[in-house]
């Protein structure tokens, strides 16, 4: 049976092969695309927060013209009753008719 015997320098020198300057600048290309990707990966988080921030604040708009919407509508129900209207018409010397309308007959 063979006997394999391990040298305490040659797992250093692997390590020390893995880094050359030769490795190395074969790789660059390589260095480059993670690099590349590193900086988009960045950027689409920092979109991400943005968009996030974006649509809340739409929300947040949303809620705001939903409760102006409403106490605006409220609003004109309230002064759109009859009595209001009277009330309102009333400084104008308007007043209701107590007379039964009269029914106007064309000529035909």
């Amino acid at each position: 049976m063979a006997t394999v015997v391990h040298d305490k320098n040659s797992g250093k020198n692997s390590i020390r092969s893995v880094f050359q300057y030769q490795w190395i600048i074969k790789n660059m290309t390589f260095f480059l695309f993670l690099s590349v990707l590193a900086v988009i990966y960045i950027a689409n988080g920092h979109m991400a927060d943005k968009i996030i921030r974006n649509k809340s604040k739409t929300e947040q708009e949303i809620k705001d013209l939903e409760f102006e919407y409403k106490t605006i509508k409220s609003e004109v129900m309230y002064s759109s009753e009859e009595v209001q209207i009277l009330k309102s018409a009333d400084h104008l010397g308007l007043k209701i008719s107590r007379e039964m309308p009269r029914r106007l007959q064309g000529l035909k």
